[in-house]
């Protein structure tokens, strides 16, 4: 995710709509009347109010945007550039959640938590992920980077770049765009992606370690 000035973030947000929205026939129209584009320039201000630590006043225009345009997102998160939050109408992005730049996300999806985490609560979405209508990503794993939620998927756990996860709980049936047809194969699929989750942890844990005997 690039770091962006907030009025470079919002053009490439503007350009996100042009992109992913044939119904939008020109910029000005785009401005005007795309609700996921007016809440994600009005997360980049109260975005700026809550770093700088107006806790209130960011709440404040949260809540407002909420009421002008039906999509929550918490001052808290982080959202990159060039995202497009399509209709938008129950989208809720939580505190802790991280969005990677060029996301697409459609109406009802919520990034949310589970209530049984402290600290970092909601997902990291990486760049380039497609999340459909409806779909609930519920917890602080990481969606990777290419990926793409099904409509209604109800994702608990990791998600491999470049899969395609879809059902309630969420399975992979696509990685790499070649199919996984039977269970076996979805299996394995989820258990590779959980030995690369822990040997993550694990380099993140022999890191921390070096740093603290370095000390």
């Amino acid at each position: 995710m690039k770091s962006l000035s907030a009025f470079a973030a919002i053009k490439r947000d503007l350009n996100a709509v042009m992109l992913h929205d044939p119904a939008t026939k020109s910029k000005l129209e785009a401005a005007l009347c795309s609700s996921g584009l007016h809440a994600l320039v009005m997360y980049r201000l109260f975005h700026f109010f809550h770093v700088h630590r107006y806790f209130v006043t960011a709440r404040i225009l949260s809540a407002l945007t909420r009421l002008l345009t039906g999509i929550e997102i918490h001052p808290g998160a982080v959202i990159g550039s060039g995202v497009f939050i399509d209709h938008g109408t129950g989208v809720v992005i939580g505190e802790t959640a991280v969005v990677g730049d060029n996301v697409v996300i459609y109406q009802g999806v919520t990034l949310g938590g589970t209530g049984k985490d402290k600290g970092k609560r909601h997902p990291t979405v990486q760049d380039d992920v497609m999340i459909s209508s409806g779909a609930k990503v519920l917890g602080p794993f990481t969606v990777g980077r290419g990926a793409k939620i099904g409509a209604g998927a109800v994702v608990l756990r990791e998600v491999p770049p470049n899969a395609t996860v879809v059902g309630v709980p969420a399975r992979i049936v696509k990685v790499d765009g070649k199919r996984i047809d039977d269970q076996a194969d979805t299996q394995t699929a989820e258990l590779a992606n959980r030995i690369n989750v822990l040997e993550k942890k694990l380099t993140e844990i022999k890191a921390e370690l070096n740093r603290n005997n370095g000390e």
